[in-house]
């Protein structure tokens, strides 16, 4: 059976929405642990039990396991994992990756996760890393398209696999090879060999070459971003429009000693406090978890249940359409998370097109804010404003002699109509003393209203501690006192 996606409510890019494989389903956002077979810190059937609606495997290493490969061919692997949730399995191309080559073709590794019963299954793709040049992204990405073909070719149209979308660092290749796997007919695309990016914290060139493959893919696929892993960043990568996580973040940091929180990890062997209300945080003591001979699996299980309670917070927060002031919250806690969300910010244009008409509040954070989906649509309709021949911007008052209309002044949005004033996103901002970036915005607004209606002569009153910046930014303007 093919797999399907459906959308139910949007937020920014980010999406509420429903995978079906089969007859198994997974909402989404969603994390898919990783499972090892022959390394468990948490069981299969323990994750189904914390809600764990879908995980992902490695088919390479079943067909490599002596231990696993015939138990999966004769009771199939959900039988052998003991879970009845959805299971994704890998090729081998992480194995790829990492060792330059494997032993198995991209026939054997589809018919291999075909006979043991995969619900979603990759082609072996060829993960490109983000540093190769040009010639060599090309070459492999010809190579990862041609697997691509074969594997609908020979499984047929109907096969629930995955269609990876490569191509290096070059936002040209990135859109192209989302381009052409969705004029394949994957419904089910993920971004791959990103891991580098997100290990040296590369959120800049992350945001790139998320927002190309994005620019190729059709809007009604589900989007995976293969090897993303920690809380801290979900947000932020569900802002871009990514649906599906995958990671062993939770038994790596585990195994490392470290303490996975929204906002970043810490070292257990420093914490004097367990600050979490996960059933490992609230029976054990910070002493206890660290001197524990099953150290590593509590720091596992406390690991998955805070990822697994970030991705519950986020589809609340796209319900309630609150996604960006999340992804504000959770970029701030690391300089080069906080660059990302600079340089998404500056795809604010295209991500408007994906966002939601109405929303239950815009929060001003700061200078970001003044980027957001919401002012860039707000300010793009102004010229439906029917305008009479005199118009006021009134940032300082409320009636003005001599003018046909006035128009009250809202940063970072900039003019309104008074019947405006009750309505998303004038009505339901929340914004504090002014400060001269979210003014800056505001007069974005006036200049828009200029140029829209060049029939019209638009003055601005203005207190004196923003004539200056009202000057610089609305040139030749009429500003009176």
């Amino acid at each position: 059976m093919p797999i399907t996606f459906e959308v139910f409510e949007k937020d920014i890019a980010g999406r509420l929405g429903r995978l079906k494989a089969g007859d198994r389903t997974l909402r989404t956002p969603a994390l898919l642990p990783v499972i090892n077979p022959h390394l468990q810190p948490v069981t299969p059937e323990e994750m189904q039990a914390l809600g764990v609606e879908g995980l992902i495997t490695n088919a390479y290493i079943f067909s490599r396991s002596r231990e696993f490969r015939e138990k999966a061919l004769s009771q199939g692997l959900h039988e052998v994992l003991g879970f009845d949730g959805l299971i994704m399995t890998d090729s081998g191309s992480f194995q790829l990756s990492v060792y330059g080559e494997v032993e198995i073709s991209n026939l054997e590794t589809l018919e291999f996760q075909q006979a043991i019963g995969s619900d979603i299954f990759v082609p072996l793709d060829i993960p490109t890393p983000p540093d190769a040049d040009r010639p060599r992204a090309e070459k492999e990405l010809a190579i990862t398209m041609a697997r691509l073909r074969e594997a609908k070719e020979v499984l047929g149209p109907d096969a629930p696999l995955a269609g990876p979308v490569q191509g290096g660092s070059y936002p040209d290749l990135r859109e192209k090879a989302g381009r052409e796997v969705g004029d394949l007919g994957f419904a089910f695309c993920p971004i791959g060999a990103v891991v580098p990016l997100m290990e040296s914290y590369r959120y800049q060139e992350l945001v790139g070459v998320v927002m190309a493959a994005k620019g190729g893919i059709p809007v009604s696929s589900c989007v995976h971003l293969f090897g993303a892993g920690h809380p801290a960043m979900f947000a932020f990568a569900v802002a871009m429009g990514c649906d599906i996580f995958d990671s062993a973040a939770y038994a790596l940091y585990a195994k490392e000693g470290r303490y996975l929180t929204p906002s970043g990890s810490a070292k257990v062997q420093e914490l004097h406090e367990l600050p979490c209300p996960c059933q490992v945080c609230r029976t054990h003591s910070a002493g206890d978890l660290k001197t524990s001979p099953e150290r590593d699996r509590l720091l596992a299980l406390h690991n998955l249940h805070v990822s697994l309670a970030e991705m519950a917070r986020i589809r609340q927060a796209i319900q309630d359409g609150v996604l960006w002031e999340l992804v504000d919250e959770r970029c701030r806690s690391h300089p080069l998370l906080l660059k990302g969300y600079r340089a998404l910010l500056r795809h604010a244009g295209t991500l408007e097109r994906s966002d939601r008409v109405s929303k239950r509040r815009f929060f001003y954070r700061g200078t970001e804010s003044s980027s957001r989906t919401e002012v860039i649509r707000y300010q793009a309709l102004l010229d439906r404003l029917a305008l009479p021949p005199r118009v006021l911007v009134a940032m300082d008052r409320t009636e003005g002699t001599g003018f046909d209309l006035v128009l009250p002044f809202r940063p970072p949005f900039g003019p309104y109509p008074q019947e405006l004033q009750e309505t998303f996103p004038i009505g339901q901002s929340e914004i504090p003393d002014w400060d001269e970036d979210m003014v800056t915005s505001g007069c974005r607004g006036i200049r828009r209203l200029i140029e829209t209606h060049p029939r019209c002569t638009v003055a601005i009153s203005c207190p004196p501690e923003w004539r200056c910046v009202v000057e610089r930014e609305v040139p030749g303007a009429e500003v009176i006192p």
